[in-house]
């Protein structure tokens, strides 16, 4: 088979619930499919390069009401990739896509897929800017992070803004965010290394290691006025110290509960109550509620990165589509730094020509 004329290919089923951790081989198994011979007239056959894993999978594999439909057991696991563009239908114009393109779409976990044009995005690469930054810095994470500060956080110049799981996709956009309005950024991570990336390449004011037992202590010496803005990705102990801590006014932006996912039994805060003495706006929002003005945001975004005010950080996981399920389980484990990708292929395939990236 070759690799541009596919005629089978691998992907990723959905095979069990998780009770409740996600165990790679028994959750997700790895299948051959077969590409049909011909496209419908509306249909794309794109080829898949790079697998975005995000922590809200973990909630996709769950039959509960959600703001999105869990996947189904037996069904190609959900995912959103960065694809090469290998045929077209009779009825797509050569204006809107044509072979070599470079698209993002939910193809799933899966190295080809066949979807209709509608649901492709294709990536116009602004200067200076790659299309994998779809996958990172322009991409959905970085959406999420814009999305929460702008419409909720709200960061006005001088305000204590803290930031959990401040090494990951969304949290360490966020911080880069809240340094440019003009806050000043206190990152919440794993371990010292990600704690130093925050500070030394990222520009966060200071960090705290969660991981070091006496936490709860730094975050209060580096808290001495309060919190007015906490971007919330991880949720448990973080979440609950950070509302204990809370400034009059204050807006939280609950953005995800990492901690909590694989949960049996998900812990909500203690210091709830702060909510009412503090007047504390606690919201939680869904990035896709946005999405008339994802265009807008990415602007912004695309500035901000060729200005050198915002730094781009992937971490790559390589050797294929079947890496997919670990790395998802190191995810959760805060394995990453930066915004996590699988390599489904490598550059190296790409077709030629300017659809290199």
């Amino acid at each position: 088979m070759s690799a541009q004329n596919p005629t089978s290919y691998k992907q990723i089923i959905y095979a069990e619930r998780p009770d409740p951790a996600i165990i790679p081989d028994k959750t997700f198994k790895v299948q051959t499919a077969s590409l049909p011979s011909s496209l419908r007239p509306n249909e794309l056959l794109v080829r898949a390069h790079y697998l975005s894993l995000d922590a809200a999978m973990r909630s996709w594999l769950t039959a509960k009401r959600s703001y999105i439909a869990p996947v189904e057991i037996n069904s190609v696991m959900r995912g959103y990739t960065i694809a090469q563009v290998l045929d077209t239908g009779a009825a797509v114009p050569r204006t809107k896509f044509k072979k070599g393109d470079w698209v993002t779409a939910t193809t799933g976990w899966t190295e080809y897929a066949v979807i209709q044009d509608k649901w492709a995005d294709k990536v116009d690469v602004p200067a200076g800017c790659t299309p994998l930054d779809f996958m990172s810095v322009l991409g959905m994470t970085a959406l999420t992070a814009y999305f929460g500060l702008e419409e909720i956080g709200n960061v006005q110049p001088g305000e204590t803004v803290v930031v959990s799981g401040a090494a990951g996709a969304t949290g360490s956009v966020a911080g880069q965010i809240a340094k440019i309005k003009g806050g000043r950024v206190i990152g919440i991570a794993g371990g010292k290394d990600k704690c130093d990336f925050l500070t030394s390449s990222l520009g966060f004011d200071a960090a705290v290691d969660y991981k070091d037992p006496n936490w709860r202590q730094r975050l209060r010496e580096l808290t001495p006025k309060y919190i007015d803005v906490y971007f919330d990705n991880v949720g448990g102990d973080i979440l609950d110290a950070c509302l204990a801590r809370a400034a009059k006014d204050s807006r939280f932006v609950i953005c995800g509960a990492i901690s909590q996912y694989n949960a049996a039994t998900p812990k909500g805060p203690a210091n709830i109550l702060n909510v009412i003495s503090q007047r504390i706006t606690l919201k939680g929002f869904i990035v896709m509620d946005y999405a008339d003005r994802y265009d807008e945001a990415r602007k912004v975004l695309a500035k901000w990165l060729t200005e050198g005010k915002l730094q781009r950080k992937e971490h790559i996981v390589t050797g294929g589509l079947e890496k997919a399920p670990a790395a998802l389980v190191d995810l959760y484990a805060g394995g990453n730094t930066g915004k996590m990708l699988v390599e489904i292929a490598p550059l190296s395939e790409a077709l030629p020509g300017n659809a290199k990236l």
